[in-house]
């Protein structure tokens, strides 16, 4: 019988830093089902960002690694191009928090010695990379632009935290490949296997807003600014009450202030001489006028640490996890007209709603554990938020009266889930819940 030809390629590690195997050999072009998925790392709608992240694998390799964020309760880590700058924040998914390889295990110790206090029940466990990547979604369809651009990818570096007994294989396997080729070349990898996490570009100049809020309060604020600021913290308003983020005080979202800059330098007159009328010369003096090169004031947000959103449930249990911003003076002033018409529009349109929802479940559904029922509770309660938050536009209510109001969900019927159809009627499609447990300490 005739056999079919097989195609062989190279060996690929799909744009990681993953060793190929020794010697260059060939494989068959469909050994197992992982070798035809799509590559990652490649992000063919957003080239800028793929560029971004060629450059930190490129760094890896070449021996510049990541570097490990001590603050937080997280292993994060700093990831720079290779000359060394740096360029994202990456968060992998197995040292969350509550993660199993988390290096900062006093996380682990709070929540088992105190669980009423640590942890959140409302949150599905170790998808803080989801909720980060979530949040930038949500900010560019909305076109709010205050959460630097977050994707999901995979990175590997012997900086990252790894278990003894996976440094050691890796050890084992790269001794055996090197003494012994001919077996090294079935090893399926050689190398630590890649970390699947968030990666949030680097925003530089930004410091935390708690610090720029102290300052305000003490030195005030240029009026020329006053409005700019108001309308750039609605916009983390809006981020932060949509996405229903836990974990949000004022240590965790970033203003970057630069103030108005006056340098004054007399013009030089060339017609004066030394032996000039004295009376002439004190003239031109008086008629000339020193210019003044002004730097205007500007002032820019951004939302960060977006890993504790999207709950599949109101905080009901011990704490209420309030949004911190709604203490501040800004808080109390009545949303604007400029982001009505911004989000407005937008947030009315069940069409819109339906392809934001389609939009995260093609992004969640990325982590193995994706669990479709507990997708649509996250997307119930995003639902009820954003019911809440168009109301509030309409009545011209302020950030701090908006969180204010009755925890919702909005549950899809049974015969919608999971599906793309459009919508011609808002009460056919959703029912409206109120909630009426709440949590036993309410400010905090």
């Amino acid at each position: 019988p005739h056999v079919p030809e097989v195609v062989f390629v190279s060996g690929s590690s799909n744009g990681c830093t993953i060793e190929c195997r020794a010697n260059g050999e060939r494989e068959p072009l469909l050994p197992r089902m992982e070798s035809v998925s799509q590559p990652y790392n490649h992000f063919p709608d957003d080239p800028a960002f793929s560029e971004v992240i060629r450059q930190a694998e490129l760094a890896i390799d070449n021996g510049v690694l990541p570097q490990r964020i001590y603050q937080g309760s997280s292993g994060s880590y700093f990831v720079k191009n290779p000359a060394g700058k740096i360029i994202g924040v990456f968060k992998p998914k197995d040292e969350e928090p509550y993660g199993r390889f988390n290096p900062k295990w006093t996380k682990w110790m709070h929540k088992l010695c105190c669980p009423c206090c640590f942890g959140r029940a409302c949150l599905i466990p170790n998808q803080g990379y989801l909720s980060e990547a979530g949040a930038s979604l949500v900010d560019q369809k909305l076109n709010l632009r205050i959460v630097p651009k977050t994707k999901i990818v995979k990175l590997v570096s012997v900086s990252f935290y790894y278990p003894r007994i996976a440094r050691g294989t890796s050890q084992f396997k790269h001794a055996v490949n090197n003494h012994f080729p001919t077996v090294g070349k079935h090893f399926n990898r050689l190398g630590l296997r890649p970390k699947v996490g968030s990666f949030q570009l680097y925003v530089e100049g930004y410091r935390d807003a708690d610090y720029w809020l102290r300052r305000f309060e003490v030195e005030g604020m240029p009026p020329s600014i006053q409005e700019k600021f108001q309308r750039q913290f609605e916009r983390l308003v809006i981020l932060d009450y949509i996405t229903r983020n836990t974990d949000r005080s004022n240590d965790n979202w970033l203003i970057k202030y630069t103030p108005p800059v006056v340098r004054n330098q007399p013009r030089s007159n060339s017609g004066a001489t030394a032996g000039g009328d004295a009376n002439n010369k004190e003239e031109e003096m008086q008629e000339t006028t020193d210019w003044e090169c002004i730097d205007k004031p500007d002032i820019s947000i951004a939302a960060i640490d977006n890993g504790l959103a999207f709950p599949f449930k109101h905080p009901d249990s011990w704490r209420a996890y309030p949004y911190h911003w709604a203490w501040i003076p800004q808080a109390k002033i009545p949303f604007s007209q400029e982001i009505k018409d911004l989000v407005l529009p937008l947030i009315d349109d069940m069409n819109f709603i339906e392809d934001l929802i389609d939009d995260l479940r093609t992004l969640f559904k990325q982590d193995k554990g994706f669990d479709g029922h507990l997708f649509e509770r996250q997307m119930s309660v995003m639902h009820g938020q954003i019911l809440n938050l168009s109301q509030a536009l309409k009545d011209g209510n302020s950030p701090m009266q908006l969180v204010q109001k009755p925890s919702i969900i909005m549950k899809r019927s049974s015969a919608r889930v999971g599906t793309t159809s459009r919508f011609k009627s808002f009460s056919d499609a959703f029912t409206e819940n109120i909630q009426s447990k709440s949590p036993f300490f309410s400010w905090c």
